[in-house]
């Protein structure tokens, strides 16, 4: 996955999003003010970065700017800000940024915006005419065509549906002769287990799936015993 640098100075904040990203199964790095961001920048070369306007030693339009004029956003930045007014948003995606986030942001929005981002790409940096450093425009991409599926590929789905078990006294491969408890527990084991296998462990996407909040989520598949990370992961 993608090496997102996370900017800002409140520590809830970092913690929040790091866990969210890391979650969706990307490496991140943070920082809590412009000096931070500048070292890390420099050492993992971020394929994006989330940077916060408001901060106490350098804000972050300010770090934007140093960027373009050294050559160094050559990777997408998105800003955010809870306090920040539209000039400020305008002038910040004028100088580079790609998109601007308010806070408090949405989860919904925030994983858009940044697949949105991560989508776009690196782009090489070149001097303009007027000596500053600008991206280059990206070369126009081929509309992507959904490749149909095979008639081969869809047999395997109708044979199953045939092999559901018609006892009534089964669900799948679940007794409903067993107490309500356990019935209960071994239907949330198979139901967590399917989320998981589908969405690839992201929890943000299973909590998002199942409508428990990541806490709850966590805590039921401990009750389960369901490991909630892929083994080796």
């Amino acid at each position: 996955m993608a090496r997102i640098l996370v900017v800002d100075d409140e520590v809830g904040i970092r913690e929040l999003l790091s866990e969210i990203l890391y979650d969706e199964g990307h490496t991140i790095e943070l920082a809590e003010n412009a000096a931070q961001a500048r070292a890390a920048r420099l050492r993992m070369r971020p394929d994006l970065v989330l940077l916060d306007i408001w901060m106490p030693d350098t804000d972050g339009v300010t770090l934007l700017k140093e960027w373009g004029s050294q050559g160094l956003l050559d990777m997408p930045v998105i800003m955010m800000s809870g306090h920040a007014t539209i000039d400020t948003a305008v002038e910040a995606t004028r100088i580079g940024a790609i998109d601007f986030l308010e806070k408090p942001i949405t989860l919904q929005r925030l994983l858009k915006t940044i697949s949105t981002g991560l989508a776009r790409g690196r782009l090489p940096v070149v001097k303009s005419a007027s000596g500053a450093f600008v991206p280059a425009v990206a070369p126009a991409t081929a509309p992507v065509v959904a490749a149909q599926e095979p008639a081969e590929m869809v047999a395997p789905v109708a044979s199953e549906v045939a092999a559901v078990p018609t006892d009534p006294s089964l669900l799948g491969d679940i007794s409903l002769e067993l107490p309500l408890r356990e019935a209960r527990d071994a239907f949330e084991r198979v139901y967590f287990e399917y989320h998981l296998a589908r969405e690839n462990h992201s929890m943000t996407r299973v909590s998002d799936k199942t409508g428990l909040e990541r806490t709850h989520l966590y805590r039921k598949l401990k009750q389960l015993g369901i490991e909630s990370r892929k083994r080796g992961s």
